[in-house]
């Protein structure tokens, strides 16, 4: 129950937060996402210290990304991103580290492909033609259900389990209950909206689902091989914003493509 209501806590502080800059758009959000890319690089490359990553090179490129993507769209978006490997590469030469260059590098790299290049597609989502904030809400709601309601009925009637070797915690029950929500989350938001068919909402609503609970596994297996409980303590007791965003940078990229094919 702690748990449940420390979720409650950080989704009553954070979603009137996430979105207001989702609903103006433009630099509001922007920023928003400048800033959690920010955290969660951070939080990634404190768990990832033993890799020694070039800190520096991952939020340069992780911020030239998003800029791209605000500015020219996911073109530009990709083109920020391949700086990281120059950047890191540049820096491990002038570094002091003794850590090999494959680990530095990639190390680096994979933080900014992984969060700044993920959260990068909310900004993409949010400049779709005449849909975009909708297409943004969709996803962002529909990620906050699914993970709500896995949370609370693999609680409380889970007993098979998802993933034991990555996340022992996490149960089949709660996928399924959490994927039929996140399903039926976007079909509500979009259901007379005219932006896409009853078929093409259940398709979006299935992939966001599924891609939501992968991010959430991929940050779970980072987390094991790296021994830590949780990417930080910025939210007390309910861990770091990485926790909190890590479904959302597998969802938002399966998101956006989705809408691309079907529209």
């Amino acid at each position: 129950m702690t748990g449940f209501l420390s979720r409650l806590l950080v989704v009553a502080a954070g979603a009137p937060i996430v979105l207001g800059a989702i609903w103006l758009g433009g630099w509001w959000l922007f920023v928003l996402v400048v800033v959690a890319s920010l955290v969660g690089l951070h939080e990634f490359y404190a768990m990832a210290r033993p890799l020694r990553p070039l800190v520096l090179a991952g939020y340069g490129g992780g911020v030239a990304a998003l800029l791209g993507a605000h500015l020219g769209g996911v073109e530009w978006m990709l083109g920020g991103f391949l700086s990281t490997l120059v950047l890191a590469f540049l820096f491990y030469l002038v570094a002091s580290t003794r850590s090999p260059a494959t680990a530095a590098v990639s190390g680096t790299v994979l933080g900014t492909a992984w969060i700044s290049f993920g959260l990068g597609f909310l900004l993409l989502l949010r400049d779709i033609p005449v849909h975009g904030r909708l297409a943004a809400f969709t996803v962002v709601i529909a990620v906050w259900v699914d993970d709500t309601v896995a949370y609370l009925i693999g609680r409380a009637v889970g007993r098979h389990k998802f993933s034991p070797a990555i996340s022992p915690a996490k149960t089949w029950e709660g996928f399924v209950a959490g994927t039929a929500a996140g399903m039926f989350a976007v079909f509500v938001t979009l259901y007379h909206e005219h932006f896409l068919s009853i078929p093409e909402s259940i398709v979006l609503g299935a992939i966001v689902a599924l891609s939501a609970a992968l991010g959430d596994l991929f940050e779970s297996a980072f987390k094991r091989d790296l021994h830590v409980k949780d990417s930080g303590r910025l939210l007390a007791g309910h861990g770091g914003v990485l926790d909190r965003v890590d479904a959302f940078l597998f969802a938002l990229p399966a998101a956006y493509f989705t809408i691309a094919a079907l529209t």
